[in-house]
């Protein structure tokens, strides 16, 4: 996904094109959701044009728990981009979903030293304009 700069957020946002655009329509929704290639059955994320496995073009976006599990993250003590100043330092994660597919995301809810690497996590969405709600994660609530 490419990224464009709102002025009102400041920040990037991803800019919705054919491949991505079934993710944004369900995250819009509150839902999670992965690309499943309706041949093989291979679940990926970023979306693709054609299966990374089968190369098919038949492609879906199957909603998914949003449940994932703690891999890694980094703390980021620079604002590259102006709008994000005011949440230095942030902390960028790697998550591996339920479903298998990995991603980078956020973390929200704690701080991420005091949330160990293969802790449970589930999705949240932060709404950013009328068509983007960024999924970011929190440890599971029990």
């Amino acid at each position: 996904m490419s990224a464009t700069t709102t002025p009102a957020a400041a920040k990037p946002l991803p800019t919705i094109d054919p491949v991505s655009k079934g993710f944004w329509d369900l995250a819009n929704r509150g839902r999670l959701s992965v690309q499943r290639c309706d041949d093989c059955g291979h679940r990926h994320y970023p979306g693709a044009p054609v299966c990374p496995r089968c190369l098919s073009k038949d492609q879906s976006w199957e909603p998914v728990s949003g449940r994932a599990t703690l891999l890694s993250w980094v703390r980021f003590h620079r604002a590259y981009w102006e709008g994000f100043a005011p949440e230095i330092p942030y902390a960028v994660i790697l998550v591996q979903l339920e479903e298998g597919p990995l991603m980078i995301s956020n973390l929200v809810g704690a701080r991420a030293e005091d949330v160990p690497i293969g802790a449970p996590l589930e999705v949240v969405f932060e709404r950013a304009t009328d068509q983007i709600n960024l999924p970011k994660f929190r440890p599971l609530q029990g």
